[in-house]
């Protein structure tokens, strides 16, 4: 896909939005898309109400628009507990209980998906729940949980974090985000 095909579509959405056309702005838009190209995870900083939701949605709807259908799954990370985003093992049965995230995961890595999914965190970073991608945010691409289960990510499939800043993030994750 050509960039300049992409920066119209992404033009035509944002009139679509009834939004103004503000050249800083459409700039960081293609970074977005660039950075999607190369990463398989990355970051959007800002305060609340700086149009990092408003960035994805443009972008993913372009795209879409330009045969390349994308989905976007949100995730509030502080709004669940670790064991209720990633699954735990019930103390009763000793069954596995599957997490919100894993199971989101496991959906959306699925070579068959005639999809791309952007599985989107917003909210804060917190060492509790981020640590635990940092398998999936390097160069292994798994996802590992507690019950020994190894789930793979798949080409279709981005994680991207929406945050207001870094504060509680280590270096080992940032350095693996775009």
């Amino acid at each position: 896909m050509m960039y300049n095909e992409v920066e119209n579509a992404v033009k035509q959405t944002l009139e679509s939005y009834n939004l103004i056309l503000y050249p800083p702005w459409l700039l960081k838009i293609v970074q977005v898309y660039e950075t999607s190209l190369v990463r398989h995870g990355f970051m959007l900083i800002g305060p609340t109400g700086s149009g990092k939701t408003t960035i994805i949605n443009a972008l993913t709807e372009s795209l879409h628009a330009l045969s390349n259908p994308h989905r976007i799954t949100r995730i509030n990370p502080k709004a669940i507990t670790t064991e209720e985003m990633y699954g735990v093992k019930s103390e009763i049965s000793d069954d596995w209980i599957p997490g919100i995230f894993s199971t989101i995961w496991s959906k959306s890595n699925n070579r068959n998906n005639k999809f791309s999914t952007w599985i989107t965190f917003d909210g804060p970073v917190d060492t509790l729940w981020i640590e635990s991608l940092n398998t999936v945010l390097d160069d292994n691409k798994i996802l590992t949980l507690a019950n020994g289960e190894r789930i793979p990510m798949t080409e279709n499939c981005k994680l991207v974090f929406e945050v207001e800043n870094l504060n509680n993030a280590s270096p080992a994750t940032v350095s693996r985000c775009g």
